[in-house]
């Protein structure tokens, strides 16, 4: 086994050292197998806790997990190389990204003259005018909004406020199933995760309680539109929720409110239940153009001091003129308009196909958000078997660490006539590939 992935070293470094490249090269790619911890020993005339520290530091950086008696495989997404989203093949229609329908987003008006800067915008990194629309934005939906700032992103967002709250190892509580690009991140940080399940109404408290009992020392959770499963507080279920944390109150809580325009829901959010430790982080990309890498966040002193000291020693601000095309969009009444336009089509379109498949009997959920998520037995003979009829979804172990089988499906382009085939389709394949799996 060494042999055919070269794995070389004399030492926990120089071990994985080699297992990184080959990861980087593509020799060996998600999901992977290292050869077991004695065997490579053996192979390589070390002790077994060599290669054992060895693993535990790929582990750490996100490279590789360990799946118990599976053993330990390179990660779904591993924090070196440059990964791309598979190749759509052409002639098939695309429900699997997570993104919105074009058609609603509006077109991006940068300012004409861009003054050059004498210095730098670290004494003054938020431009006034965003950071009101800011606080008018969350304030809007109840959330607390005297402290905010700005960041690169929801997942730039949430990966300084984890690596300055949290340490290697450090265990951090997270949907399952749940946003993909978050299971891939937490590792990567070296992170624990501790899957928490969720149902229509986002976290269930049950399950949060136990991550919480198990030492998690933060939350990061959406609390409407989760992605994939569509989950969206209800104010009982922020309730229970809150009273949860309140016997916890030194951890962290994240929400992550991306689509909080198109949703699709109303706002129940967990940052109006005066917890300490808070933050929640909302994103422009999904309504108003997936290029604007900007993101707001609402969020408890100390977490506001610790996130922006963190950024000043790096990027130190968004840029201005990102800034002024944001608040551009946001003050714009047509624009308003073509975003409130978008989230009553997003309802529209997600209903028509939950219905659909009710029609034939096939549950789903999709309360609220862009996506669909339909539970399976056999993810990979649903998602090839509606490609051969010219459908491209989702499967849904990307999305997933202890929950059972689905697939996901983007809704947000599909047209209520499309949504009636899709539907009949999935319900051939879903009985063809029954068949098969029964025998």
């Amino acid at each position: 086994m060494a042999t055919q992935y070269g794995i070389v070293g004399s030492t926990a470094k120089g071990i994985a050292a080699s297992v990184e490249r080959a990861v980087a090269d593509g020799v060996l790619g998600p999901g992977g197998a290292l050869p077991p911890v004695r065997r490579l020993a053996e192979d390589l005339g070390v002790s077994p806790g060599t290669v054992a520290t060895a693993y535990k530091e790929l582990r750490q950086r996100g490279i590789v997990v360990t799946r118990g008696r599976g053993g330990t495989v390179v990660a779904s997404a591993p924090s070196v190389g440059s990964r791309r989203p598979p190749r759509v093949p052409a002639g098939v229609r695309d429900l699997a990204g997570g993104h919105p329908d074009p058609a609603f987003l509006p077109e991006l008006r940068p300012p004409a003259l861009v003054r050059p800067v004498p210095g730098s915008h670290r004494a003054a990194p938020r431009l006034e005018s965003l950071e009101e629309l800011t606080r008018r934005w969350f304030a809007r939906d109840g959330v607390p909004a005297r402290e905010v700032t700005f960041a690169h992103g929801a997942l730039d967002c949430v990966s300084r406020l984890l690596s300055t709250e949290l340490r290697p190892g450090d265990a951090v509580a997270v949907e399952d199933p749940g946003f993909h690009h978050l299971l891939d991140l937490v590792p990567a940080l070296g992170l624990r995760m501790v899957p928490v399940a969720v149902d229509d109404e986002g976290l269930v408290p049950g399950a949060l309680l136990d991550a919480l009992r198990a030492g998690v020392r933060a939350l990061v959770c959406s609390p409407r539109g989760q992605s994939p499963l569509g989950g969206c507080f209800s104010r009982a279920r922020r309730d229970e929720l809150a009273a949860v944390l309140a016997g916890f109150p030194d951890v962290l809580v994240v929400e992550d409110d991306h689509n909080a325009d198109i949703s699709g829901a109303p706002s129940h959010s967990l940052a109006e239940a005066g917890l300490p430790r808070w933050a929640q982080v909302r994103t422009v990309s999904k309504h108003l153009g997936i290029d604007l890498r900007w993101a707001g966040l609402a969020c408890d002193p100390t977490t506001l001091a610790r996130h922006d000291g963190r950024m000043l020693l790096t990027s130190g601000w968004v840029s201005h003129i990102l800034q002024e095309t944001v608040a551009g969009l946001l003050a714009d009444d047509g624009v308003k308009a073509l975003v409130g336009r978008a989230e009553r089509v997003y309802g529209e379109r997600r209903s028509a196909f939950t219905g659909a498949l009710a029609d034939h009997g096939i549950a789903a959920h999709g309360a609220s958000g862009l996506n669909v998520w339909v539970p399976v037995r056999d993810e990979s003979a649903v998602v090839n078997g509606l490609r051969s009829l010219g459908w491209w979804i989702a499967a849904g172990a990307r999305f997933r660490i202890a929950s059972p089988t689905a697939v996901r499906v983007t809704t947000a382009t599909l047209e209520p006539a499309e949504a009636a085939r899709l539907a009949s389709d999935f319900a051939r394949v879903l009985g063809e590939s029954e068949a098969t799996y029964g025998g």
